[in-house]
């Protein structure tokens, strides 16, 4: 099993920059592909960026250019450093460790609110 703990998050004006980090333990993290997932007010939560154990990356569209997913295994750990923030980022961030159907773990999120 898997906990995850995510960090950072917090009130920031448009155009700022936040680093979320997600603190992993009890299992062996370095096999887990590690998503960062985000829910808006009203909104479906959707994945945000993504490293595979393989450390490829991929994002959604709105973020490209401006979010980096990145990942230490020897500190069981996973950040989302988050440049050019626009209102519309306001969600809830979650951590995602994955390996198959039935290893698939949540952290409790962290509130990003971009606001002037």
């Amino acid at each position: 099993q898997v906990q995850l703990v995510e960090s950072g998050g917090g009130l920031v004006q448009p155009g700022g920059s936040l680093r979320l980090s997600c603190a992993a333990s009890g299992s062996i993290f370095r096999i887990y592909n590690m998503g960062w997932y985000r829910q808006a007010p009203g909104k479906q939560r959707e994945l945000v960026a993504v490293i595979t154990s393989g450390d490829n990356t991929g994002y959604v569209d709105s973020v490209k250019g401006r979010f980096t997913i990145s990942r230490d295994n020897a500190k069981n750990q996973v950040d989302l450093q988050m440049n050019s923030l626009k209102p519309e980022d306001t969600a809830v961030y979650y951590c995602n460790a994955r390996r198959t159907a039935a290893l698939d773990y949540w952290g409790k999120g962290t509130l990003v609110t971009v606001s002037s």
